[in-house]
């Protein structure tokens, strides 16, 4: 398997990057059934976890340049009970206000996850856009 990554690296659709430990590391990460999982980074991940803290080694991957900060979150949480509680708010009629309720009731996390906040991020932005292009929907 490693001499026809070698040679071939991009017929398998794997981009080789030789590591410090070279081959040895290589054929140890394609030995090994346990990390032939569906998950990112899986190679990666069962091979430095002896040299790595847990908290870095299984951290969860996120998109560049998604942030993972609360505080952002809480911006957001904000934003949308402002727009909840403005009747006026043109994106208004499109939201659900008991699901509104049920987000901002969720305790808020030492970390923000994309898919926690894309609703969030999706109604404040069109609420944004509504009022800046004085937009009014007639439903």
């Amino acid at each position: 398997m490693y001499q026809l990554l070698r040679e071939h690296p991009m017929a398998v659709d794997v981009e080789e990057r030789m590591s410090w430990r070279g081959r040895l590391h290589l054929e140890h990460a394609l030995d090994d059934k346990a990390i032939r999982r569906a998950e990112e980074k899986s190679i990666l991940r069962a091979t430095s976890r002896d040299l790595l803290p847990e908290l870095i080694s299984e951290r969860v991957k996120s998109p560049y340049p998604s942030t993972q900060s609360p505080a952002y979150e809480q911006a957001l949480r904000d934003a949308l009970a402002a727009i909840q509680a403005d009747r006026n708010a043109p994106v208004a009629p499109l939201l659900d206000s008991g699901r509104i309720q049920q987000t901002l009731a969720k305790p808020l996390g030492s970390v923000s996850p994309m898919y926690e906040r894309m609703g969030m991020e999706l109604a404040v932005g069109l609420n944004t856009w509504l009022n800046e292009y004085d937009v009014s929907l007639e439903l």
